[in-house]
């Protein structure tokens, strides 16, 4: 069984809490977590995978959806982080994902004659070198030189004064929560076991070693536990708040850092091509994305909610700003359409900045039975899932075979080029546009095909989604059926786009989403009014908050709105734990000081804002 349906989710959740002790257990359904998933059942180990709220509900829907070496960490002296990144970026686009990954040009403008035209020309040239010799050749072109009318000609939206020439070269991006999630249903396909929205709570002990965890099912209030001779920690940013449930101090410590980005519409920047830029901390993306552009990202120390980090007013500014200095036609707040702020998990105690900390990863054995696994980037996911079962492997006492994840396409990858040359007789045959056969090639690749039989079926879910033209309806049905959505967030922001790629952030859609989800899940109207509700506060909180001046106020509103679960369950765990934290005075002071007003949101008996959505916990 390869989809995340309702039925396999209990089906995991039943296996888990009373079938045998599994070989390997995974803690955390982001890229890390997921891709561990996949390298340990297709070794032969029985495997099962939780996560706390959605697959890919963190840092892995939130990132710049680059997949790339780091061409900044060759200034660094990294050659080895890059070359494993580049040779991993080539994997993704040639073999694993080529229907969710795709090559994007990057002109680098030069500010400086002569010698910066050297400098980075060398840089590219070394960045272009390693790609080729990394062992796997994606096809990308190779860099070019430019002068400024010709990189005026393929980006006229850049002010003439802004450049003395250009260079231009490829890098690749992917849709991070999609590939997340297809990460998760090929380790099902597999075999693993899966279930999203269970919040580990504790680890099981049997001396010194950890044999398993207790968990949450946030659906049901159902508490489990969960017996495993492996658990592998993969939780990211809750890397410390795990280590914390073994009261052991960890080996590494994570910090994280926040990066904003921002969603314009494509006819605001006049460009064939993306564009990368120089700041005084890092670098600012200007990608294409569909028919918008992604602008980000900032790089500051975060030290508030994990599970809904908040972009402020400054953050936004400060993006603004910057592409402003090289565009003819200056951006305003008004061009913004879409905001995500996401986190990365960055090891500790290398530097007080951010934006040099490492992005290599580091897998530990705090105690016996436990594997950590922290750090990195999203392109060399895969590799730090591989270093995590070969330490849970090296433990087992057994022969364990080697990885294999390097040779295994996702669902989707198999046979995609042969469905994509077909694209005009699946039109026909459907009565789509061809450019939505495109589309959905994009998003499901030889998947495409489950789609097309639900529009057969229904015809009414070949139309486009209310709200959002982009999409159909029959994406929202298949995300419940198939891929693991259960609340209206989980589709509108993670198995679409939906979120940030609409003016009114989704907030059309949400009611025709939890209508056609509802048969699906079970839900009746009860059901789909408070999915629609919690929806509509989660965006006015977060579009609250990003008026906020600070990232004290922002966080504060940002957490008025309810967190997308079972109220009964968290109304619960919150009165029996007494553990809400209610906000300084010093930020509710400056929340009331901002030129926005704080939304109505879920209010508890005493008048305070609940706040379900704060995540204590782990993953």
């Amino acid at each position: 069984m390869n989809d995340l349906s309702p039925t396999h989710r209990q089906h995991s959740i039943d296996t888990m809490a009373d079938g045998p002790e599994l070989d390997v257990l995974v803690v955390g359904g982001g890229v890390v977590g997921a891709g561990s998933a996949l390298d340990a059942v297709t070794r032969g180990l029985s495997t099962g995978l939780l996560e706390a709220r959605d697959y890919a509900s963190g840092t892995s829907s939130r990132s710049s959806k680059l997949l790339h070496g780091g061409l900044r960490y060759l200034e660094m002296l990294d050659f080895a982080l890059v070359h494993e990144a580049l040779k991993e970026r080539n994997l993704i686009l040639k073999t694993l994902a080529p229907h969710l990954a795709r090559p994007v040009p990057f002109l680098y403008p030069l500010k400086h004659r002569g010698w910066e035209r050297l400098y980075a020309g060398a840089g590219v040239a070394l960045y272009d070198a390693m790609a080729t010799t990394s062992g796997l050749s994606a096809g990308l072109p190779h860099h070019r030189h430019l002068t400024r009318r010709g990189a005026l000609r393929i980006a006229p939206a850049l002010r003439k004064d802004a450049l003395v020439g250009a260079l231009q070269y490829y890098d690749a991006q992917i849709d991070d929560a999609r590939h997340t999630m297809e990460l998760v249903r090929t380790a099902t396909g597999y075999g693993a076991l899966a279930a999203n929205r269970v919040r580990v709570t504790g680890f099981l002990r049997q001396g010194e070693r950890v044999t398993g965890v207790e968990a949450l099912d946030l659906a049901t209030g159902r508490t489990i536990e969960v017996r495993a001779r492996q658990v592998v920690n993969a939780t990211g940013v809750w890397t410390d708040d795990t280590q914390g449930l073994i009261a052991e101090r960890g080996q590494f410590h994570v910090r994280a850092s926040k990066g904003v980005h921002l969603v314009v519409p494509r006819d605001r920047i006049q460009s064939t091509t993306g564009m990368i830029l120089r700041t005084e901390k890092s670098v600012l993306f200007i990608i294409p994305w569909g028919r918008h552009w992604i602008v980000g990202t900032t790089d500051t120390d975060w030290s508030l909610d994990k599970a809904h980090p908040a972009a402020t007013a400054a953050d936004i500014d400060y993006i603004l700003d910057h592409v402003n200095s090289v565009l003819h036609t200056p951006l305003n707040r008004q061009d913004v359409e879409g905001v995500y702020a996401g986190l990365r998990p960055l090891l500790s105690g290398e530097s007080e900045s951010t934006s040099k900390l490492s992005r290599e990863h580091v897998v530990g054995h705090p105690v016996p039975g436990l594997v950590v696994v922290a750090g990195g980037k999203y392109t060399t996911y895969r590799v730090m899932a591989k270093d995590a079962i070969d330490a849970a492997a090296d433990s087992l006492g057994a022969v364990v075979p080697p990885s294999t994840t390097a040779e295994i396409p996702l669902l989707g990858a198999v046979g995609y080029q042969g469905i994509k040359n077909q694209r005009t007789r699946l039109a026909a045959s459907s009565g789509l546009h061809v450019a939505r056969i495109d589309h959905l090639l994009g998003r499901y690749g030889s998947l495409v095909s489950e789609l097309l039989d639900l529009v057969r079926e229904d015809p009414s879910l070949g139309k486009p989604l209310e709200g959002a033209p982009d999409y159909l309806r029959a994406e929202v049905v298949y995300a419940a059926s198939h891929e693991g959505a259960r609340h209206v967030e989980d589709v509108l922001a993670r198995r679409t786009r939906i979120s940030i790629e609409t003016w009114d952030r989704g907030l059309a859609s949400a009611r025709p989403t939890a209508e056609l989800m509802a048969p699906v899940l079970g839900w009746g109207a009860a059901e789909v009014e408070r999915e629609v509700a919690t929806y509509t506060k989660r965006v006015e909180a977060e579009v609250a908050s990003q008026e906020m001046p600070d990232d004290e106020s922002a966080d504060h509103v940002r957490l008025t709105a309810p967190e997308a679960q079972s109220m009964a369950v968290w109304a619960q765990r919150w009165s029996a734990s007494g553990r809400a934290r209610s906000a300084s005075r010093a930020v509710r002071a400056r929340a009331a000081r901002a030129p926005c007003p704080v939304p109505s949101g879920h209010r508890s008996a005493s008048g305070d804002a609940a706040r379900p959505g704060r995540a204590t916990g782990p993953r």
